[in-house]
């Protein structure tokens, strides 16, 4: 399948536009970041996350002002009350943060004081269609292990392409994958996702698309480096970038394809996962085109690779005696 025939796009070009593009998203999300936090989902902040089907939906003032008449969790602003799912479902998610000692059956206890909170409320008939719990101390461990994870698949790929290449792929691919990791925090700050365990999931399944992505223009660039040698590595980087875009756009588009899918019907669960695969999509597939490859570019500079000196041939000037004798005669 073909969708660009004979392309020749300049897109080192833009390389500037995009970096300077890249940090004012990168510097937007750490200042969301840093005023309001970055959401925690409640496997690695620790709590308690009720799911209840009404009857007849009620309002979210309603389930509030029923928890708070309670005192549970200890009531107060820290109480997340918000619709779950799609509307037709009638179904609300009630998040508490944990507090207390985590021992016993206290994990579990929040939960049942939810339940008979609105249950003493009069709101109507409902069932508890799910509940997750979660004590502070798995939450650390969580947070670690998801951290030490990231860390350890960018250093792993680094040398990889350290050694299938060289290093100055290897520094594209780490830079423009560690790009892609901040531009999806970018957004998952702006529109307020929680960082879950999917979350995590996807991310690191983004890290993997991304790099696989780049490795394929950097392998073109590698064979056209060899038949390219007295071309400067801007018109090589180029040329391999539009000779791979075919297969960077219909592979990204089947993914894209499949994930929106998987935003639109996957249920509110996997709303999140599918979120960060849409964004990492879109950012692995731009960073590979304008960011690894600008990279790479920075790093050789504008001078040529070396070519090879063709050897000298020497000329046989001949038996002197043979042309003495026909000079004497």
């Amino acid at each position: 399948m073909q969708i660009f025939h004979n392309p020749n796009y300049n897109f080192l070009r833009w390389r500037w536009h995009a970096l300077i593009l890249s940090w004012i998203v990168i510097a937007a999300g750490i200042g969301v970041i840093a005023t309001k936090g970055l959401a925690l989902g409640v496997e690695f902040s620790g709590g308690t996350i009720v799911i209840l089907k009404f009857d007849q939906t009620p309002s979210i003032e309603q389930v509030r002002s029923a928890l708070d008449a309670e005192k549970v969790g200890g009531g107060g602003q820290n109480i997340v009350v918000q619709r779950y799912g799609d509307e037709s479902q009638r179904q609300v998610m009630v998040r508490l943060p944990h507090s207390g000692e985590e021992q016993g059956t206290s994990l579990t206890r929040t939960a049942d004081e939810v339940v008979k909170a609105v249950k003493d409320a009069n709101l109507g008939g409902f069932t508890q269609v799910g509940s997750q719990v979660v004590g502070p101390i798995v939450g650390r461990e969580l947070t670690q292990k998801g951290f030490w994870a990231t860390v350890l698949s960018l250093a792993g790929l680094l040398v990889y392409i350290g050694f299938r290449f060289r290093l100055s792929f290897g520094v594209g691919a780490v830079v423009a994958t560690f790009h892609d990791l901040l531009v999806t925090l970018a957004f998952l700050a702006f529109f307020r996702y929680d960082m879950s365990l999917n979350v995590i999931a996807a991310i690191l399944t983004v890290t993997g698309y991304s790099t696989n992505d780049t490795i394929v223009i950097f392998d073109r660039v590698r064979e056209n480096l060899r038949g390219m040698r007295r071309d400067a590595i801007d018109e090589v980087v180029n040329r391999s970038v539009n000779q791979t875009l075919n297969r960077t756009i219909i592979t990204a588009g089947t993914v894209l394809m499949s994930v929106i899918a998987l935003y639109i019907w996957g249920g509110e669960v996997l709303k999140g996962f599918a979120f960060t695969m849409i964004v990492g999509t879109i950012t692995g597939t731009y960073s590979s085109v304008f960011i690894a490859a600008a990279i790479v570019t920075f790093w050789r500079g504008k001078r040529a690779p070396k070519v090879p000196v063709a050897p000298s041939v020497s000329v046989d000037p001949g038996p002197k005696k043979k042309n003495n004798k026909r000079d004497r005669a």
